[in-house]
């Protein structure tokens, strides 16, 4: 693609399932979204997710970003489907970053409840990740995270396959994983509960940015939540939302892209 070339993507509504065509809507929102809250790297992080199929299939197939693509501009029928192995399993006239998958590829493959994996570089993500103490219990974003948190040592450019047993080791059963030196990633059993992981994640982290950086830079200026509260915080979380979790939050974030900019449907 040439510069000033225009976007040509080509129909795939009718050649897919109807819960595929929802779930390209919801991850193509998903992507928006991450444009619209100020947390996309140009074109150089991903969110997938897992195409519906049969329970415990060897043979899932995933949709990932057509790379090169910002993030406002990603539609339902651009994205990419994809292997286990970034294999491209439907047609399509743009390629992926094979080694963007690496890392959500691994995660797919060993959590069989992570129907959607998101991951970016936010500054204040990569600046929280960059510190010895990581995420500090100093918000109450904070507290939703903190119990469900891991922590993976920066290695280099995830280019490289030998990384993704650790990777999948430090994420374990969490839904978030904090990236040294690099991002943050989360994950959900739909696209809705991974973005909005993601918000509080990175809400917890521009809070503590901004925290040490009103004269705070020494941890012990900071008051921290007690490990009590900590403990409560899931439970906390389903209670506020009514059980509903991000279900409650996700309608009004699409009302919000349709107002703005409805093209991500198509």
């Amino acid at each position: 693609m040439t510069a000033h070339e225009k976007l040509e993507i080509p129909e795939v509504r009718s050649k897919v399932s109807p819960e595929e065509w929802q779930l390209r809507v919801d991850l193509a929102a998903a992507y928006r979204l991450v444009a619209m809250f100020g947390w996309s790297d140009l074109v150089f992080t991903h969110i997938s997710a897992r195409v519906p199929g049969p329970a415990h299939s060897n043979d899932h197939h995933f949709l990932i970003n057509p790379y090169g693509f910002l993030f406002d501009e990603i539609t339902a029928s651009s994205l990419v489907k994809v292997d286990l192995a970034g294999n491209k399993v439907m047609e399509s006239p743009y390629p992926i970053n094979p080694a963007g998958f690496v890392i959500h590829s691994a995660v797919h493959a060993a959590r069989e409840d992570a129907h959607c994996v998101l991951h970016v570089h936010s500054a204040n993500g990569v600046a929280v990740s960059a510190r010895k103490e990581g995420l500090l219990p100093i918000s109450q974003q904070s507290i939703f995270v903190m119990s469900n948190l891991g922590y993976h040592d920066y290695e280099g450019v995830a280019l490289l396959e030998d990384e993704r047993p650790r990777l999948v080791r430090d994420l374990g059963t969490n839904t978030y994983l904090m990236l040294r030196n690099h991002g943050l990633l989360t994950v959900g059993s739909s696209v809705a509960e991974a973005w909005v992981a993601m918000y509080l994640f990175e809400s917890a982290c521009n809070i503590q940015v901004r925290a040490m950086g009103a004269g705070a830079a020494n941890v012990d200026n900071l008051l921290m939540i007690p490990q009590d509260i900590l403990d409560g915080g899931m439970r906390q979380m389903k209670e506020a939302t009514r059980g509903q979790g991000a279900g409650l939050v996700w309608p009004g974030l699409l009302r919000k892209l349709d107002k703005a900019d409805p093209s991500y449907r198509t």
